[in-house]
């Protein structure tokens, strides 16, 4: 007898359950002295992370299975696998399997959904942290220290003693034009 019966072909980044584990079954099923409610293990598709696990252990599922008439019903996380204790493979089959499928499904899609909300929210804090200390690099890199004056001559020594010739020069140009003999001095 196998031990894995094919129940679900889920998506492997969508946490579900992909079969029913046998052997964890009661041996005295279809048989006169087989329980009518029991424990079922199913493994799951993938290893479920510890939000979806707190989230399949948490009230919204159990107020699920509650509302669809799995009143009885309780699951459990054991590794890979999904305990569901008192139920029986006829209840899965006829709906209970599909209310859990959707739960697992809707789980799945909304911790993804808060992990790329999440994730987004990094890579955008991190692009302006990126603008930012850019901006701050820039800036410093603008700053120059020399004087207004050294900037616009980069070599003050030689320009102020031309300047120096130049006013010399034009201070003898005035005196000789004759403007200096119109205005005497007392």
């Amino acid at each position: 007898m196998d031990t894995h019966t094919r129940t679900s072909d889920a998506h492997s980044a969508t946490l579900g359950l992909g079969s029913v584990l046998v052997a964890s079954l009661p041996a005295a099923l279809m048989t006169e002295a087989a329980p009518d409610r029991y424990t079922v293990e199913a493994v799951f598709t993938r290893r479920p992370e510890k939000e979806e696990v707190a989230e399949i252990l948490g009230t919204r599922t159990r107020d699920d299975l509650v509302s669809a008439g799995y009143p009885t019903v309780e699951l459990a996380v054991a590794d890979r696998r999904l305990v569901i204790a008192n139920t029986n493979l006829e209840e899965l089959r006829d709906g209970l399997a599909a209310v859990i499928a959707d739960r697992l499904a809707a789980i799945s899609t909304r911790i993804r959904e808060k992990q790329d909300a999440a994730a987004i929210r990094f890579e955008e804090a991190a692009m302006r942290e990126h603008t930012r200390a850019a901006a701050v690099t820039a800036l410093a890199e603008s700053i120059t220290f020399e004087s207004p004056r050294s900037a616009a001559n980069p070599h003050p020594d030689s320009t102020d003693a031309a300047a120096s010739n130049d006013d010399d020069e034009q201070i003898a140009g005035w005196s000789s034009e004759g403007g200096h003999g119109r205005y005497a001095r007392p």
